[in-house]
């Protein structure tokens, strides 16, 4: 991969994910991924697992988040770690924004 430094955001894709969730991939390399995730109120990620270590850092808005076997209500400023393969997903409470830290970067989206 050719190493890229800037990911402007004007012009950058902004995913549907459906069901009230859109992303827009930031910067990435093979190793790390930056992805900003926005949630309607009431729009639910459902539990799912993947290899990837990740970390949700909460922007904006309220989410009830389930990790493993833990459920937590969270807020601007709060934030999640992920180990790989944990089931996990989220409720959004109050509309909001998350940036979510993969890594290695998620291939599938891109």
């Amino acid at each position: 991969m050719t190493i890229k430094n800037f990911f402007p955001a004007q012009g950058s894709d902004v995913h549907e994910a459906g069901g009230g969730l859109t992303r827009r991939v930031g910067a990435y390399n093979d190793n790390l991924m930056c992805v900003e995730v926005q949630f309607e109120t009431g729009t639910v990620a459902a539990l799912h697992s993947h290899p990837h270590e990740q970390i949700t850092y909460v922007i904006s808005g309220r989410f009830e988040f389930q990790v493993g076997e833990e459920t937590y209500t969270v807020a601007a400023g709060d934030s999640l770690y992920k180990q790989p393969n944990i089931v996990h997903g989220a409720t959004c409470l109050e509309a909001g924004t998350l940036l979510d830290m993969f890594t290695p970067h998620r291939e599938d989206f891109l």
